[in-house]
């Protein structure tokens, strides 16, 4: 089965806040996990695809850029996205189907934003998730507390289906190349 590794909005300014929002709760474990999750991409020959917010720092500059404590290979595609949804208006889709990719890994930055509204896209687009339960992050709201966030959305994406495919939430220390989705169908 063809995969990818997808990382959305890992970029400077949302990770460590600017003078637009805080960053996000937990960066150090964060920045950790995904360098983490890209190593095992590598050693798998997978696929990595960072996705950058264009809205983020104007588009432009560091803050715009993915953070420097993440290791970004050199082979990496990066696409821009104008949209919360990573899929709307960017060559993604069709660049994973042309490719054959049926599973996708997912992390990154903000929770409750970017990475619901990826996951649940990517299901009903055709792909497998496995959404990485300690690889995403957010602030705290009014509301609720980031982690309080971060919780919620590991707890209803898991299984969050559309019928021919769905999600499930893993932790990075599992093998999350080997998909386990047919265990559940």
């Amino acid at each position: 089965m063809k995969q990818a590794l997808v990382i959305i909005d890992a970029q400077q300014a949302l990770i460590e806040g600017d003078h637009v929002e805080p960053g996000v709760i937990e960066k150090e474990r964060l920045i950790t996990k995904i360098n983490a999750v890209i190593q095992q991409a590598l050693d798998r020959k997978i696929t990595i695809i960072f996705i950058r917010d264009v809205d983020v720092a104007n588009g432009e500059g560091p803050g715009f850029e993915v953070h420097p404590g993440i290791n970004v290979p050199s082979h990496t595609i990066t696409f821009n996205k104008a949209a919360t949804n990573s899929f709307y208006g960017t060559p993604l889709n069709n660049y994973l189907k042309e490719r054959g990719i049926e599973h996708l890994v997912m992390m990154g930055c903000k929770t409750e934003y970017c990475i619901d509204t990826a996951v649940r896209t990517a299901t009903v687009s055709g792909f497998d998730v496995t959404l990485v339960e300690d690889g995403h992050s957010t602030s705290d709201s009014d509301a609720l507390t980031g982690q309080q966030i971060i919780n919620h959305h590991n707890r209803t994406l898991h299984g969050h289906y559309n019928v021919d495919n769905f999600s499930l939430v893993r932790n990075s220390d599992e093998d999350l190349f080997t998909p386990t989705h047919n265990n559940y169908r």
